[in-house]
Order: structure tokens, then C-alpha cells, then sequence
């Protein structure tokens, strides 16, 4: 049977490697990208070369129609869905003084917004297997609150997304859909210059990440809803 797998950003960094991982025969992958286009096309064309089927999708999240949509054409593609991967967080490396509110509004619509809105639209496409999986991408330095004075819309939004994710963990627990939080650090395609000290000594690969949506995914963490698994070396104890 086909698994089918939704992934937002999924053209580049970080939505790149875990659609490539999750590429194999067998996996319907519906790939959604902004602007992106040539990176992903190549994407699609890779995840086919490793025997999977791939759709690509565009939107902007960040607007409540394009989302809708979105979530109309997976209807159209696929039955039923058995992965939501809300990886899509937008980033803006300003002081909060620099912030307009158009740039406030455009991360909390495309960031907190499209993790409510997909995950609500696709509640009931994950039912009907009993043991659907939404693994919401937020960031380490956001699982507490704290003073943020760059990228303060950005943590905002991240804190926002782990708070949905205890909720909507509660909400679908009964038809089986288990939803947690995988939590980076700084990673090594950060380009944002961040210093910030990291106990482990070294920044976090593509591969550390992969390793905990492989262990959410698995039948071992059918019972594992509502958690944060931070994958940071440490950085925010």
C-alpha cells in the first residue's frame, strides 16, 4: 500500500533532505514549494529516480487561499494522507524595532498559521490508517519562552507551533494521528551567523534531524504524541 506524505518546504535546506530520505518505492511524496520551481523539479526528479512517486505543489502559506488550495489538490491526489510535515518557518533576522507589521503578520501566517490550518485540513485524511503522523518542525532556542531581539516574529511563531502541537496532539489522539515537534538547533547550512554556545561543541547535521523523523515515524512511537525532541547538542539548557 502506498504511504503518502506531505511535505511543506520542501525545495531546499532542511525540507530537501527529509523528502529525499523518505523517497523510496511505495511513497506517494506531494512536494510543496514557494518559488522555488528549479530546485524542485530537480527534487522531483531525484525522489522518482529513487522509485517514488512525486508531486510538486506550489503555494504561499502565508495566504489563507493558497492554503486552502493546497490541501484541496492533496484531497484530489490521494484519499488519504499518512505524513504531514509542517516544515515551512519563515525567518527574519531583524531587531524587533526593524519589524514592520507586514513582515510580523507574513511569519505568523506562514509559519503558526499554515501548522493550524494544514493540520486541520488534514485531520481527516490521516484517520482512516488508525495511525497517522504530523511532525511539526519548530526550533530549540523556541520551546520556552525568553527575550528574543532578532527574529522575534520568527521565535514568536516557533513557540506558537509547539503549543499547537500539545493541542492538536490531545485533539487527535482518539483516531490514532500522534503529532510532535522536532526541534533544531543551529544547523550546519545555517547562514544567519547566530553564536550562541552549543554544549555538544558543533553545529547539527541534516542527518541528526533525519534520525529523530525516523524514530516518530516508526511503529515504535505510536504512543509518543504532544513531545518536543530537541536535536540541538544541548544549546538552550
Amino acid at each position: 500500500m502506498t504511504r503518502a506524505i506531505l511535505i511543506t518546504g520542501a525545495a531546499q535546506g532542511l525540507g530537501w533532505a527529509m523528502a529525499l530520505h523518505l523517497a523510496q518505492p511505495g511513497t506517494l511524496l506531494l512536494l510543496h514549494y514557494r518559488s522555488s520551481l528549479p530546485q524542485a523539479q530537480a527534487l522531483a526528479q531525484q525522489a522518482q529516480q529513487n522509485g517514488a512517486q512525486a508531486h510538486l505543489l506550489q503555494a504561499d502559506l502565508a495566504r489563507l487561499e493558497q492554503r486552502e488550495a493546497l490541501m484541496d489538490q492533496v484531497a484530489a491526489l490521494t484519499p488519504r494522507l499518512d505524513v504531514l510535515i509542517n516544515n515551512v518557518g519563515l525567518y527574519n533576522p531583524l531587531p524587533l524595532n526593524e519589524l514592520t507589521p507586514e513582515q510580523w503578520s507574513r511569519t505568523l501566517e506562514g509559519t503558526l498559521g499554515a501548522a493550524f490550518h494544514l493540520t486541520q485540513r488534514a485531520a481527516p485524511l490521516l484517520a482512516p490508517s488508525g495511525q497517522g503522523r504530523v511532525i511539526n518542525l519548530g526550533d530549540a532556542l523556541a520551546l520556552a519562552p525568553a527575550a528574543r531581539p532578532r527574529a522575534a516574529d520568527y521565535f514568536t511563531a516557533k513557540l506558537g507551533v509547539w503549543q499547537l502541537t500539545k493541542t492538536f496532539a490531545q485533539a487527535l489522539a482518539a483516531q490514532g494521528t500522534t503529532v510532535n515537534l522536532i526541534a533544531p538547533g543551529v544547523l550546519e547550512n545555517s547562514n544567519d551567523g547566530l553564536e550562541v554556545p552549543i554544549p555538544a561543541g558543533r553545529l547539527g547535521t541534516f542527518d541528526d534531524v533525519l534520525a529523530a523523523l525516523d524514530f516518530l515515524l516508526s511503529p515504535a512511537a505510536q504512543y509518543t504524541t504532544g513531545t518536543a525532541l530537541s536535536v540541538a547538542g544541548g544549546l538552550g539548557l
